[in-house]
């Protein structure tokens, strides 16, 4: 759950720290004292989209510190190598600019890292999600997951997906004869080229070496020449080598050891360089040899490089590219040329599959419409304890064309009051109806959520009166199983909360500031006498909050 959330310079919040309870937390506060920008704190901590805008004037930036605990040990850990812990600190860093900094348990991560995390720990309703539950592409979804029907979607998600690569196949292979002659010309006229030009890979880079090498062999035949006649030595190079006055060297020191040890070492070393000058002539003659070329090998050399630059250009960069492009001409000009025999096979593979995603669409179907009838009921159960006792709902199911989502197209239809006929939710809800159908779906389907903590953000609007009781006790009831936070206008909502805080705002020296702090039982008593009568509060007013406080205690102690 969220144990506790720190607000550093977020908008007309300069400093604020509220550490939250299990159970019904509430949060109340004049319009305009910066309720929302509490809940967009929570946002921004979970990952959420955020702007400079968030940023404090002045500020250099923005800090939402926000610390969960009792956090179960989700495979997120383990995927974003993060250590898990059972208490744990998110942080979210905003600055003037608009750059964004992420940490979990002090390890960075990105926001698209942190908003998976957060979309594990909590969810955030707001009053846009009513606008949801009137766009009837959302119902399927509703419930799909009211059913936890995952099994059956993944295995029809599976058939469908093999069917799709099967027709896809089919479908590339339908066209006319003229188009097909034309492809099956220009697929042979594209391996005949590059088959001519036996590519090797390499070749290129092979070819460019050897051609500065021509273009340097003159240099490179003088130079390997001259250092040859300077070992071995020429009549025409000024008499003896290198070669010729070491061994005459090593002739007289050689005699010179005999006479006395200590010109021994010397003697030896003359000995080897002798023998290292008579290895390099060796090398220089094959030096030699390897430089010479036949005439007009440079022209070759050049044609066939520009041969490989041109179809480089026209089938890819390299030569292994260029091969990768012949083999499939190769085999998509064996498609067309069997095009026939392998239409007829894909034809049946397409029957086949089709056959098998139908299965599992029936299969899927059969599930939905289980779990239709008990959402229904459920969801009837819900809107009664709501203070809409004459409501009817149902799911209804209508076949479609298979797609990604299967053979079924859903959506939700009620009537709000007795004798009068069902209808799209979009067409007979009211704004409060809407509100509580909203709550009462997201409470069944909160059952089979293992989010700990659910966020409401004014979804009582358009609640009143004994309405706005019923909702206040739907969300204590939903907060004996979930933490459950709740920003809202409402006494009848307010007195029932297990902790609440009040959201007020300030002017000082020209600068507006937000303080968010918990009330006591006469802190409590006051703002829901201000809930319900306004700026006047009275003795009245306050005995009445009293009052509603007592009867949310023998609410909250009658249900245990």
């Amino acid at each position: 759950m969220l144990s506790l959330l720190h607000i550093d310079h977020i908008a007309v919040v300069e400093k604020a720290e509220i550490s939250f309870g299990p159970g019904f937390n509430v949060l109340t506060g004049e319009t305009g004292a910066g309720k929302s920008i509490v809940i967009d704190a929570i946002g921004a901590v979970l990952g959420g989209r955020v702007s400079r805008d968030l940023v404090r004037t002045g500020a250099a930036s923005a800090t939402v510190t926000a610390v969960f605990t009792d956090i179960p040990k989700l495979d997120w850990f383990e995927e974003n190598g993060v250590d898990w812990e059972e208490e744990l600190f998110l942080l979210r860093k905003i600055t003037a600019e608009g750059k964004s900094t992420c940490r979990v348990g002090g390890v960075p991560v990105s926001a698209g890292q942190l908003r998976s995390l957060g979309e594990q720990l909590l969810n955030i309703h707001g009053q846009h999600d009513g606008q949801l539950l009137l766009d009837e592409q959302h119902h399927l979804d509703y419930l799909d997951s009211f059913g936890g029907l995952d099994a059956p979607l993944a295995a029809y998600g599976t058939a469908y997906d093999a069917y799709r690569g099967v027709q896809k196949e089919y479908n590339a292979l339908q066209m006319d004869e003229g188009e097909k002659a034309r492809r099956m010309d220009t697929l042979q006229f594209q391996i005949e080229e590059l088959e001519g030009a036996n590519l090797r890979p390499g070749e290129e880079d092979e070819l460019r070496e050897r051609r500065t090498f021509l273009a340097n062999a003159e240099k490179l035949s003088d130079a390997v020449g001259e250092a040859f006649y300077a070992i071995y030595g020429s009549e025409e190079h000024s008499g003896a080598g290198a070669l010729e006055l070491v061994g005459q060297a090593d002739q007289q020191i050689g005699y010179a050891a005999t006479l006395s040890d200590q010109f021994s070492n010397v003697a030896q070393g003359l000995t080897d360089l002798r023998y290292g000058l008579e290895d390099i002539i060796e090398q220089l003659r094959d030096l030699r040899d390897s430089l010479e070329y036949a005439p007009g090998e440079l022209d070759q050399l050049e044609e066939r490089l520009a041969l490989i630059t041109r179809l480089g250009r026209k089938y890819g960069g390299s030569e292994g590219e260029m091969l990768v492009f012949l083999e499939r001409c190769k085999g998509e000009l064996d498609d067309l040329s069997f095009a026939e025999g392998r239409a007829a096979k894909l034809e049946q593979a397409l029957e086949e599959t089709r056959a098998v995603v139908l299965q599992m669409g029936e299969v899927l179907r059969s599930a939905r419409v289980k779990v239709a009838g008990e959402m229904e009921a459920r969801i009837i159960a819900e809107l009664s304890d709501l203070n809409m006792p004459g409501v009817r709902f149902a799911v209804d199911m209508a076949p479609q064309a298979l797609d990604r989502t299967g053979l079924d197209q859903v959506s939700f239809l009620m009537s709000a009051n007795a004798g009068e006929k069902l209808g799209k939710i979009s067409r007979v809800a009211s704004g409060g109806e809407l509100a509580r159908i909203m709550l009462a779906l997201k409470s069944v389907l909160a059952e089979n959520e293992t989010i700990a903590t659910m966020v409401f953000d004014e979804v009582d609007t358009g609640v009143s009166g004994i309405a706005a009781q019923r909702v206040g006790e739907k969300m204590s009831r939903l907060a004996g199983m979930k933490q459950v936070i709740c920003v809202t206008h409402l006494p009848q909502i307010a007195a029932l909360a297990d902790g609440h805080y009040l959201i007020s705002k300030s002017v000082s020296g020209d600068r507006t500031y937000t303080q968010v702090g918990p009330l006591d039982f006469e802190g409590r008593k006051r703002e829901i006498a201000r809930l319900t009568g306004g700026e006047n509060v009275t003795d009245t007013t306050l005995r009445s909050a009293e009052e509603q406080l007592d009867a949310a205690e023998r609410y909250k102690g009658s249900r245990g």
